[in-house]
């Protein structure tokens, strides 16, 4: 018998599982193989986000003009600032009540912060104070009152 009648045996592998796959240890040894690797990072994967900007940022994109996002106006910022005066709080007081980032509340203050109506009602009640609608600067009503 000579070496061609002899069928030759492929041993292989097993493939991994996908989720195997997606170990860093996974993607550096495929690369150390010369294996072709495409990774791809997912936007605000792994994030907890809970601030959405307020405006399409693909409708951003598209606009020829240059376009800035919405800022909250000057008196919103200056009712901000003195209802926390009043009540004798500091920004870092207040950001912690409300528990936000000291700047937040800095840049609703100075009038450049996005408005987030979330952040803005957080504020209302922390203040006592109306900072949206007709009434604005006037004391919340009592929760539970009627209007």
């Amino acid at each position: 018998m000579s070496d061609w009648d002899t069928a030759p045996v492929m041993l292989r592998k097993r493939v991994p599982k996908a989720s195997a796959m997606k170990s860093e240890q996974a993607v550096n040894a495929a690369r150390r193989q010369g294996v072709s690797v495409e990774t791809q990072q997912k936007w605000g994967g792994g994030a907890n986000k809970q601030h959405v900007t307020t405006k399409n940022t693909a409708k951003l994109d598209r606009e020829t003009e240059e376009l800035k996002h919405e800022t909250v106006s000057l008196d919103l910022g200056k009712l901000i600032q003195q209802g926390r005066q009043a009540k004798g709080l500091s920004q870092k007081d207040l950001a912690t009540k409300v528990n936000e980032k000291v700047q937040v509340i800095t840049e609703y203050e100075a009038g450049r912060g996005i408005p987030n109506q979330l952040v803005i009602g957080k504020i209302e009640r922390a203040l006592g104070i109306k900072l949206r609608g007709k009434d604005r600067g006037k004391p919340l009503p009592a929760p539970g009152a009627k209007k």
